[in-house]
């Protein structure tokens, strides 16, 4: 074979592998497509559902018992107050021994004034009323012996008259000389000043070494440390309130003290058709936030009446009025207006038209809109706690 013949051999071979080859390219077997598993299917078939909105828990309503009270305002004020003053005039004083806030017992002493001029005109009335019995015993010696002769005719019966007058007249003497002594040591024992009963200083005007004037007020007690809430009550609640009732008073600074109603004012008043309730508040001196004038708030316990209490994290506000959003049975939630009440606690009296057995979202609540679909968790742990 000729190296020409040998070419066109290779060149034919060639282009036969080439034809072989496209023609097996252009025949070959397609692989056959995946086909969705169920679980595919129930993928998608889960996307074409609707989604919560909210993963919440819900729970009934609970009955309960809660206080009734009836809300009002008034000034604290002091039981009874005890002006303290001077009942010796001109005299200086000389020692205050307590000052204001000062708690104290009845007889103690709360101040001295100077005692010389006092001592002074003690001695003068002593002495004068010495005077009078030494003119007095002399008058009735010669009275005594213008008697004995009285029957022997020695004296006129003028004489012996005179002699009486004159006995009578030195015992009158006597009598008033007595009389001025005991006044002067009655403003000898006035130069110290007393408390009148135990209680609280409440005001102080008295100052070492002013001379004062008679009845001039020294010093301001509150009797027996005592104050009292005077509160407002409009007349078509004191019908309520009965003598003995308790009370729970709150001062501006979150003070809070229990009382008692000790009466009932007798008369409303005409302007503003309230009357007053005094409200005794023991124990005072121990709370230091309660103090005479002061405007407080109190709350008087009326009794108890069943309620329907929630969370209150379940009574969401929502233009201008208080909603619940109530559970229904295809997981969707339901928009209720209700009416707050009492609150004791964590809960919250409502009052509104629930349906029987309903169940109220008591977290997310505020997320929520009507109709809402949801998801529903176990609410163990807090109704374990």
């Amino acid at each position: 074979m000729t190296r020409t013949q040998r070419t066109v051999s290779i060149a034919v071979i060639a282009v036969l592998a080439l034809a072989a080859a496209g023609y097996w390219f252009m025949h070959r077997p397609t692989p056959a497509e995946p086909q969705p598993d169920d679980t595919a299917q129930a993928t998608k078939a889960d996307a074409a559902q609707p989604r919560p909105a909210l993963t919440v828990r819900v729970a009934a309503p609970e009955p309960a018992e809660l206080a009734v009270t009836l809300a009002a305002n008034g000034n604290i004020a002091a039981w009874q107050e005890a002006s303290v003053g001077s009942e010796s005039a001109g005299l200086r004083l000389a020692e205050v021994r307590v000052n204001v806030g000062d708690t104290v017992r009845r007889g103690q002493v709360l101040a001295r004034f100077a005692p010389e001029t006092i001592d002074a005109d003690v001695a003068q009335a002593k002495a004068a009323l010495a005077e009078a019995r030494a003119t007095a015993a002399d008058a009735a010696g010669n009275a005594a012996r213008a008697r004995t002769l009285e029957k022997t005719g020695a004296l006129s019966q003028q004489q012996i008259t005179q002699y009486q007058t004159a006995e009578q007249t030195a015992q009158a003497r006597v009598e008033a000389a007595q009389a001025v002594l005991a006044a002067q040591q009655v403003r000898g024992r006035n130069t110290v000043v007393a408390a009148p009963d135990d209680g609280v200083i409440s005001a102080r005007s008295a100052t070492v070494g002013s001379v004062v004037g008679s009845g001039t007020e020294l010093f301001r007690l509150i009797r027996q440390g005592r104050l009292e809430w005077r509160a407002e009550v409009g007349a078509a609640e004191l019908g309520r309130l009965a003598v003995g009732m308790p009370v729970r008073v709150v001062a501006p600074g979150s003070a809070e003290v229990q009382g008692k109603v000790r009466s009932i004012a007798p008369t409303v008043d005409p302007q503003t058709r309230n009357a007053l309730v005094y409200v005794d508040i023991p124990g005072v001196q121990a709370n230091a936030g309660i103090k005479a004038g002061m405007f407080a708030r109190g709350e008087f316990a009326l009794g108890k009446s069943a309620a329907l209490t929630v969370p209150q994290a379940a009574v969401v506000p929502r233009d201008g009025f208080n909603t619940v959003m109530v559970l229904q049975d295809d997981s969707r939630v339901q928009m209720r207006k209700v009416q707050a009440g009492r609150r004791v606690g964590e809960r919250i009296e409502i009052t509104g038209e629930l349906p029987a057995g309903a169940r109220v979202v008591t977290e997310g609540a505020g997320f929520l809109n009507d109709g809402d679909l949801v998801r529903v968790v176990d609410a163990a742990p807090a109704a374990a706690k």
